[in-house]
């Protein structure tokens, strides 16, 4: 799911976070729009059809463009045009048209975004981006039997399990009850907090997940779990009551596994009262310096996981950096959906290379060979979101997430 720290330049700003209740990427909302699909442009202008030509095999992107949701697909888009841009320009024998349509975050709305692409001819699907129409369009792209990666749609209904695995369907976002793993490991491994109290939006799939996953391995690591208060949708501007209990029960850390528009408010209405313990976020936390009139200082401290934050000073981080904002008309700095889209597409042109697809075959076969690939031992990439992924017969990628906190208003890497 679940978002990238935003402090270095504005990140779609007026994309609608305000609409704080909404479940979105990486996440399990049902979303819900009266907009149409079709190709919808993105918020720079720009067309989000590429044509590669000749032998180009047809790549499908699908996710929210237009409406509150729009924030996390924009990236996934912009982040999949830079790759399949860069792809198109090596001139090897992988080249991409690319069609990305627009599902407003709604997934009846999707399933016909999806029904748009077959008709444009779709060989290979990525997305979409959140994860309850990504549910929906998995459930058909299974029985069509096309290859399906999604960058950022993090739940297991996504891929489905033991009898109801989807088998053609792929994450490259981590599960959520994995994420919430990890988030337990870390508040062990650096002794963050003795006393543990959790708030999450039981309305949300996302955040249950999350949750789900964060306690079953605090319970395996021994760590002492002294208040969990939900909300909903209905009723996520006030958290005084959930503060209130933790705060009683002489919490001196607090899970956050929801999004940072609640996160922001969790923060300014804790320090009101004068609460002040350890805050620990997840991916969709990710995000929260880059809102609106948001005080930076009141992140001071937060600690969550991202696979990728723009900051980073690698070459390859650099290079994407650059060739995003360009792309984006308007300098806008990538997030890690965007991240993830890049590799996505990255990925399967290197699963195709290693399978021998061709342009020229039936989605159906190219589904074959890149599942059969994407679950050999043999098979990892290597990537801006990680090293050395690996895929299981499930469909979960494999790879190691970072831990930051933030200081200064930046991020930095918790060692």
């Amino acid at each position: 799911m679940a978002l990238t720290d935003m402090t270095r330049r504005s990140f779609l700003g007026t994309a609608g976070i305000a609409t704080a209740g909404l479940a979105l990427a990486g996440c399990g909302g049902s979303g819900s729009s009266t907009a149409g699909s079709g190709s919808a442009a993105s918020a720079s202008g720009a067309s989000n059809q590429i044509d590669g030509g000749d032998g180009a095999i047809k790549l499908g992107n699908i996710g929210p463009l237009t409406g509150a949701a729009a924030i996390y697909g924009t990236a996934t888009n912009w982040g999949a045009q830079v790759a399949v841009n860069e792809i198109n320009a090596e001139g090897g024998d992988v080249k991409f048209s690319y069609n990305c349509q627009d599902d407003t975050h709604n997934a009846e709305t999707s399933v016909n975004a999806y029904n748009n692409l077959k008709d444009w001819g779709l060989q290979i699907l990525i997305g979409t981006t959140t994860t309850a129409p990504c549910v929906a369009v998995s459930a058909e792209t299974n029985n069509d039997n096309i290859f399906e990666l999604t960058p950022s749609a993090s739940s297991v209904d996504v891929v489905g399990e033991g009898s109801a695995r989807k088998s053609n369907v792929f994450q490259m976002c981590f599960t959520d009850p994995n994420q919430g793993k990890i988030s337990a490991d870390m508040v062990k491994d650096k002794a963050l907090g003795s006393k543990i109290a959790i708030i999450y939006d039981q309305s949300d799939t996302y955040s249950t997940g999350l949750r789900d996953g964060f306690v079953a391995e605090a319970k395996e690591l021994g760590l002492q779990i002294v208040s969990e208060q939900a909300f909903t949708a209905d009723n996520n501007q006030d958290f005084s009551a959930q503060l209130t209990d933790a705060q009683s029960n002489g919490a001196d850390i607090v899970i956050m596994p929801f999004y940072y528009q609640q996160g922001g408010l969790v923060l300014k209405q804790a320090k009101d009262m004068g609460f002040a313990p350890a805050f620990v976020g997840m991916d969709g936390m990710d995000g929260i310096l880059a809102q609106d009139g948001f005080d930076a200082s009141l992140a001071e401290g937060l600690y969550l996981i991202t696979p990728f934050t723009a900051d980073a000073t690698d070459d390859a981080t650099q290079k994407f950096d650059e060739a995003y904002e360009k792309i984006s008309d308007g300098g806008v700095a990538p997030n890690q959906f965007a991240a993830d889209a890049y590799d996505c597409v990255y990925a399967i042109k290197q699963a195709i290379e290693a399978a021998g697809v061709t342009a020229d075959m039936d989605p159906s076969d190219i589904c074959d060979e890149l599942v059969k690939t994407f679950t050999s031992s043999d098979f990892s990439y290597s990537g801006l979101t990680g090293s050395d992924m690996t895929w299981s017969d499930d469909g979960t990628v494999s790879k190691v997430p970072q831990c930051y906190v933030i200081k200064d208003g930046k991020y930095e890497i918790v060692e």
